[in-house]
C-alpha cells in the first residue's frame, strides 16, 4: 500500500487519513477531537487553531522549534502547525527548565504552555489561552505578557500567508528530532522524518484499528516520546479517536476512566503500580511499551481490566518492532507485517523498517533468539555485558537468576566502584516469601542465603557484593531504568 497517495482507510464507522492529507479529512465540525475533565473540543476548532499558528509560525525566519506542553491537545496544534510551516520540530523529554537548557543548541525557539517556562533564558513563546477550546480567536499568536524577558520569534508585519491546507503535507521535507535517555541518562538526539512517523501509523491502524474502532483514548505516557506521540495523539488524530488532554498520573484516575469504549495507553511504571487494585473495570484495549512487563502484572491488568497489555517492543530509534499479549512469560514477539528481522554473528537484531529506512538494515543490541520468520524471543542486550575482573558478565543473566529465587520479585544489576575496584550491585524487590525469610533471618543471613543460591549459576565474580531491598525499583516516565538512580541506593 503506497502511504503517500493513500487518501482514506475505511474503519467501520470512522475514516482514518494519513498525515499527509488529514487536515482534508471529511469529517464532521462537530467531532470531538480532544476532551478535558470537563470539556471537549471539535473538529473545526482543531483546524481553526491549527490555521491561526501556522500563519504565525510561516512568518518567522527560525528553523528549529522546540514543542514543550503538558496539554496534549495544544501540543497537537503545535506539531501539525509546526508541519505545515515547514518547522524542523524538536521534542525535548524533559520539561526541566535545566533539562531544557542543556538542550538548547539543538533548537532555535521554544513554544510551550508553561507560564513557569517564562524563565527560560533564550528564546521562547508561550502558546495563549487563545487556542482554549472556549477562548476567542486571533489569527496572530498571542505572547506571553508574564515575561519582560520574551523574545518575539515572530514576525507579526508581514501580510498573511494563503493556507497551505489544500495540498498534501511533503512528509519526507518535515524533520523530528526526539531525545532518549538511554540506560545512562544522558540525552541522545534521534532526528527522523514525518514520513518515518506516519508509515508507522499507518501500520498501527491496520494492525488494531477495528480492534479499537469508535473508542476513546486516555494515557499516562508522555507525547513528548515518540511512544506517546504515535498512540496518544497522531494516531487517534488520524483515526478520528478523541484522545485525553491530560496525563493519568495515578493508579485511581486509571481506574476512573476505565470504559469498554476507552483505550488506554500505558508503560509498565503505571501496570506495577496496580497490584493494591481490587476493583474491576473494563478497557477497550491497553496497550504498554517502554520497558519490561512482569507477567505477573499481566496478570493483574487482565483481572481489573478483562484486558491483557498489547505490550509494544521498540525504541526511539527504531520505532515499533514487534508486539505480543504474555499469555505466559515464555510469549514470543510477533514482527510488525512492514518490517524484515535477522540476527548478526553475536545474535543481535537487525530490523529493515519503514520505520527508520526502507532501503537499509539498522543493527540493535537486543540478544534475540528467531522462532519462525515472524517471531522472536528477547535474551536482553549486548549492550549489558560488562567485564568484572576481566571476566565477562552479562547484568542481564544476573537479574534473571535473582528473579528465578522464590524470595525475590524484581531485580536490577549494575556496576559500582567498591575501594578501588568494580563490584556488582543489586537493588531487589522481595516476594512475599522473601519478605518473610529477611524478617526471620535479618538481611546479613540472607544476603549470604541469596549469594550461595546464585552459586548455582553464576561463577563468584559474578554474584553481586552489594544489595538494596527496596519497595519499588525506580523507573522513569517511560518505563525505563536509568542508571544514576539506582546508583544513589549505593552512594
Amino acid at each position: 500500500m503506497d502511504i503517500q497517495h493513500i487518501k482514506a482507510v475505511s474503519r467501520a464507522e470512522t475514516l482514518f487519513y494519513p498525515l499527509s492529507v488529514l487536515m482534508n479529512a471529511e469529517r464532521d465540525d462537530k467531532c470531538s477531537v480532544a476532551f478535558g475533565s470537563d470539556s471537549f473540543v471539535c473538529w473545526s476548532q482543531f483546524k481553526a487553531d491549527v490555521e491561526a499558528l501556522t500563519q504565525a509560525l510561516v512568518t518567522s525566519p527560525q528553523e528549529k522549534w522546540a514543542l514543550c506542553f503538558d496539554d496534549s491537545y495544544h501540543f497537537a496544534v503545535a506539531f501539525i502547525a509546526a508541519a505545515y510551516a515547514k518547522k524542523h520540530i524538536i521534542l525535548p523529554g524533559n520539561h526541566q527548565e535545566d533539562a531544557l537548557a542543556e538542550l538548547a543548541t539543538h533548537f532555535d525557539v521554544l513554544l510551550h504552555d508553561r507560564f513557569e517556562l517564562c524563565k527560560f533564558i533564550g528564546q521562547h513563546v508561550l502558546m495563549p489561552s487563545i487556542l482554549d477550546a472556549d477562548a476567542t480567536h486571533n489569527p496572530e499568536l498571542a505572547l506571553s505578557s508574564k515575561a519582560e524577558s520574551i523574545n518575539d520569534g515572530l514576525d507579526h508585519s508581514s501580510s498573511p500567508t494563503t493556507f497551505p491546507f489544500l495540498s498534501e503535507l511533503p512528509l519526507d521535507k518535515v524533520a523530528i528530532t526526539l531525545f532518549t535517555s538511554g540506560s545512562s541518562g544522558q540525552p541522545k538526539a534521534v532526528t527522523k522524518t514525518l514520513e518515518c512517523v506516519n508509515a508507522e501509523i499507518v501500520e498501527l491502524e491496520k494492525t488494531w484499528g477495528e480492534l479499537i474502532s469508535n473508542s476513546r483514548v486516555v494515557s499516562t505516557v508522555s507525547h513528548q516520546h515518540i511512544y506517546g506521540l504515535l498512540f496518544r495523539v497522531l494516531w487517534p488524530l488520524c483515526a478520528g479517536r478523541p484522545f485525553g488532554r491530560e496525563d493519568l498520573n495515578y493508579p485511581e484516575q486509571v481506574m476512573v476512566q476505565a470504559t469498554a469504549n476507552t483505550v488506554l495507553i500505558t508503560s509498565p511504571a503505571l501496570l506495577k503500580r496496580l497490584f493494591d487494585e481490587q476493583t474491576t473495570r473494563p478497557y477497550r484495549a491497553v496497550f504498554s511499551s517502554g520497558g519490561p512487563l512482569s507477567e505477573a502484572a499481566a496478570r493483574q491488568s487482565h483481572a481489573l481490566f478483562s484486558q491483557l497489555p498489547i505490550e509494544v517492543f521498540g525504541s526511539t530509534e527504531t520505532g515499533g518492532m514487534a508486539y505480543r499479549q504474555q499469555h505466559q512469560a515464555s510469549t514470543s514477539w510477533t514482527v510488525f507485517d512492514v518490517i524484515d528481522v535477522a540476527l548478526n554473528a553475536d545474535g543481535c537484531l537487525r530490523v529493515c523498517s519503514p520505520f527508520i529506512d526502507p532501503d537499509n538494515w539498522y543493527q540493535t543490541s537486543d540478544q534475540c533468539q528467531l522462532m519462525g520468520e515472524r517471531h522472536f524471543a528477547l535474551n536482553g542486550r549486548s549492550d549489558r555485558v560488562v567485564k568484572v575482573e576481566e571476566k565477562r558478565i552479562s547484568l542481564t543473566e544476573v537479574e534473571h537468576r535473582l528473579c528465578q529465587l522464590s524470595w525475590v520479585e524484581e531485580a536490577a544489576v549494575l556496576t559500582v566502584d567498591d575501594s578501588r575496584r568494580v563490584v556488582l550491585a543489586a537493588v531487589i524487590t522481595l516476594t512475599s516469601e522473601g519478605q518473610q525469610h529477611i524478617q526471620a533471618i535479618g538481611k546479613g543471613k540472607f544476603w549470604l542465603d541469596v549469594r550461595q543460591q546464585l552459586r548455582r549459576w553464576l561463577e563468584p565474580v559474578g554474584i553481586p557484593r552489594r544489595f538494596r531491598e527496596v519497595a519499588e525499583i525506580p523507573l522513569n516516565s517511560q518505563g525505563k531504568r536509568l542508571v544514576r538512580d539506582l546508583e544513589q541506593f549505593f552512594n
